[in-house]
């Protein structure tokens, strides 16, 4: 049983990875230019390509900011499934996202030159929303259905906010809109190096929680018993999970629903130890991500529709499943 698991663990890894692959090479070569995998190659390591140039300049910085968002947002749905032992609660659902979101806007409308900051206060109004939605869904303890509903409340608030200050900018594509929209058509590689050390810092801390992570999943009772400090731990894993949501927000914008399919689907490919599932949803939400956006520039060429909305369409529906299928959840 247990080598049929690595198995399966073993084959999902591997098939994802290799529709990561696929899905890159799309989407370099989704628009009016396009190279081949060989001259890609080539034109990146060997001698100059215009094209590829062209596409390395323009295109890649937007697929890695995908791939590093939808990671960084995928395990920040784990690590707050994980705290608030709510298998829904996902970093958009419950606001973090656009309390980050609306930091990030208020520094760019209103403080431009220390956008450099933007970082930080979107990790600051991220914690603001975590600590309005913990304080505000607490009642002799924490029911998974108030969580959700409160978290639904702090994030049409930040939303609203963020959506107002949008309207007041003018709602142009660039800054404040950037942000509210979740469009990164316009991103550059100055972006990619603001968003990477922080989610290469935060899987990392991730990865060192790893079996606080499973000791949270038993009782209290039973992981004090095992020497684990409960409460502070719960506080330093859920202060990762915001970092992670709200640098990603900063950058991408705020994106629904990803932090809550991606642990789902790896709770089924490789279930629920943290050791692999972790891992697993960094790599399937570099992928979703990805393929979101990557479908949101096919779709209605040559328009393009956000990966946001794209999350959005696909989430809502599995979000209602989920709710539908377990009773728990009506307490």
């Amino acid at each position: 049983m247990k080598n049929n698991k690595n198995i399966r663990s073993i084959l999902a890894f591997a098939v994802t990875g290799l529709l990561l692959l696929i899905v890159f090479f799309i989407a370099v070569n989704t628009g009016s230019l396009s190279v081949s995998f060989g001259q890609l190659l080539k034109g990146l390591f060997v001698e100059y390509d215009a094209d590829v140039a062209a596409v390395y300049d323009l295109r890649f910085p937007r697929i890695f900011i995908s791939m590093l968002a939808g990671a960084a947002i995928a395990v920040s749905g784990v690590l707050f499934q994980a705290v608030l032992k709510n298998p829904l609660a996902d970093p958009g659902i419950i606001g973090i996202s656009s309390g980050a979101g609306f930091a990030a806007v208020l520094i760019t409308a209103f403080a431009p030159t220390l956008f450099f900051l933007t970082p930080l206060f979107a990790f600051l109004g991220g914690v603001a929303a975590f600590l309005m939605v913990y304080l505000l869904s607490w009642k002799g303890g924490l029911s998974p259905l108030r969580i959700i509903l409160t978290g639904v409340a702090v994030d049409a608030l930040f939303s609203g906010l963020s959506s107002a200050f949008n309207s007041m900018s003018g709602g142009d594509r660039t800054g404040v809109a950037s942000i509210v929209e979740a469009n990164i058509t316009q991103k550059t590689w100055e972006d990619v190096g603001t968003l990477f050390p922080y989610v290469v810092a935060g899987l990392l801390l991730a990865c060192i929680f790893i079996g606080e992570c499973n000791l949270l999943s038993l009782e209290d009772k039973t992981a004090r018993g095992l020497g684990v400090h409960v409460n502070r731990t719960r506080i330093v894993i859920s202060l990762v999970a915001v970092l992670l949501a709200s640098i990603s927000t900063a950058v991408a914008g705020a994106v629904s629903f990803l932090g809550l399919i991606v642990p789902h689907v790896g709770r089924i490919c490789v279930g629920s130890d943290h050791k692999r599932l972790i891992p697993f949803s960094a790599l399937a939400g570099a992928f979703t991500f990805l393929a979101a956006d990557t479908l949101g520039r096919t779709v209605a060429a040559p328009n393009e529709v956000s990966a946001a909305v794209i999350m959005s369409v696909i989430g809502g529906p599995f979000f209602i499943l989920l709710l539908r299928r377990s009773k728990k959840y009506g307490n």
